[in-house]
């Protein structure tokens, strides 16, 4: 198994951010976690992706929205709460993306609560050369709600950690579903992941953010339902999200909108 080196997510000019990112691909011990978390959720488990890929994942879509949020008027709420700056939001974001899984290296049960334990351990190292001690305690919080906020249940108290639990369920092309299931069964559960086609984001016409998800067929209206759903639900960015789900067939033969959310 070879081990990833690079994570690339645009920057747009965000110096912090670069130099965050920087860090990470730097950081020997952060890959190695990644590693060690696939070990466990693909080798051990039968599981999809939940390292390096998927981060990355979920990352680029996280800054995509962050943006398309920003476009529309949204405040971060570390602008509006810390009066920090939209660049430092954009770290929160992508922060909270690359490390709300790491805990999966210990367990996927709870996984997000050890995440928040050995995130508190690796931040520092990626924050310290950027922040000073103020900036680097509110942004070590905010990244670690973020975190603990991604499980289903949890209540997202900002718009960053809303950001990361929605963009971490967009990643469900293509067997690449966050609900887990059996490898080599044919169940809903198998049948459904599969049957994503893409998922692309763009500024909406009635809200900021426009998620347009593309089926094979009807299965894949579970994973919108049972998946994308509950997140986007218990985000705090849900006012501000639309959703579509289309089943495209052969030419002449388009069945258009089949959920909208």
């Amino acid at each position: 198994m070879s081990i990833a080196t690079q994570v690339h997510i645009p920057t747009h000019g965000n110096e912090k951010l670069e130099h965050f990112l920087n860090l990470v691909n730097a950081d020997e011990e952060l890959i190695q976690i990644w590693q060690c978390v696939n070990m466990n959720a693909v080798y051990r488990s039968g599981m999809s992706d939940h390292g390096y890929v998927h981060v990355q994942i979920a990352a680029n879509a996280a800054s995509k929205i962050l943006r398309l949020l920003l476009d529309g008027g949204i405040v971060p709420s570390i602008v509006s709460d810390y009066r920090l700056s939209e660049e430092d939001s954009a770290v929160v974001v992508v922060g909270g993306c690359l490390l709300h899984d790491i805990g999966m290296c210990v367990q996927r049960e709870n996984h997000e609560i050890y995440g928040v334990a050995l995130a508190s351990e690796v931040l520092p190292r990626l924050l310290g050369p950027i922040y000073g001690m103020r900036e680097r305690i509110i942004i070590t919080s905010e990244i670690l709600h973020s975190i603990i906020a991604h499980q289903w249940e949890e209540t997202c108290l900002t718009i960053e950690a809303g950001v990361v639990k929605v963009a971490d369920a967009l990643d469900m092309t293509h067997g690449r579903s966050r609900i887990p299931f059996e490898a080599g069964e044919i169940n809903i559960h198998s049948v459904s992941a599969a049957a994503i086609d893409s998922v692309h984001i763009k500024a909406g016409t009635n809200k900021p953010v426009h998620v347009d998800i593309v089926l094979r067929n009807y299965a894949g209206i579970y994973q919108v339902d049972e998946l994308l759903k509950p997140k986007l639900l218990g985000s705090s960015i849900a006012p501000y999200v639309e959703v579509c789900a289309s089943i495209r067939g052969e030419p002449g033969h388009d069945l258009g909108v089949v959920y909208s959310l």
